[in-house]
């Protein structure tokens, strides 16, 4: 009876600021069919010119993967983001990866997410190119992808999600 009156307003317009210094690239260009293909969801991909990676909006951890090469966080009007640092780097187990967040953990825009390691990644991955990707994108009205070439990290606003 009450569900309506109380429910959190779950259509608000979140903006998604750059996760990385860097180049966006589109998404379709990234050189996985993975994420070329759009299996995982929609976004934008990132060539990063450093290693620190930080939240790009307020929300919470709900994923941290023991790898530490991904990170998911679930924002308050229900949009599931993925991070996903470089390409095939699963396959590293850790090594070049230093993660500050743990499953739970509350983030503001700006939290230092992930320190990677840049020249081991590039060294040892397929890419250092970082994906950020709207996974629920059934539960999503809108996606906007804003119109940018060179990103700076919490400054710069690359989506925005309804």
């Amino acid at each position: 009876m009450f569900g309506k009156l109380f429910k959190k307003k779950e259509n608000q317009e979140i903006e998604l600021f750059a996760p990385v210094d860097g180049e966006v690239i589109p998404l379709e260009e990234v050189p996985d069919p993975v994420f070329a293909e759009k299996m995982m969801g929609d976004g934008i991909a990132i060539k990063p010119s450093n290693g620190k990676i930080v939240s790009p909006v307020d929300g919470d951890i709900v994923q941290a993967f023991p790898t530490k090469h991904a990170v998911g966080i679930k924002t308050s009007n229900g949009a599931e983001i993925l991070i996903h640092i470089g390409l095939e780097t699963v396959a590293l187990d850790g090594e070049g990866f230093t993660i500050h967040v743990k499953e739970g953990d509350k983030v503001k825009k700006g939290d230092a997410l992930v320190d990677v390691d840049l020249s081991v990644v590039g060294e040892k991955a397929a890419s250092t190119i970082t994906p950020m990707l709207i996974t629920n994108m059934s539960d999503i009205e809108a996606l906007n992808k804003q119109d940018v070439k060179q990103v700076s990290a919490s400054e710069d606003v690359v989506l925005t999600v309804k």
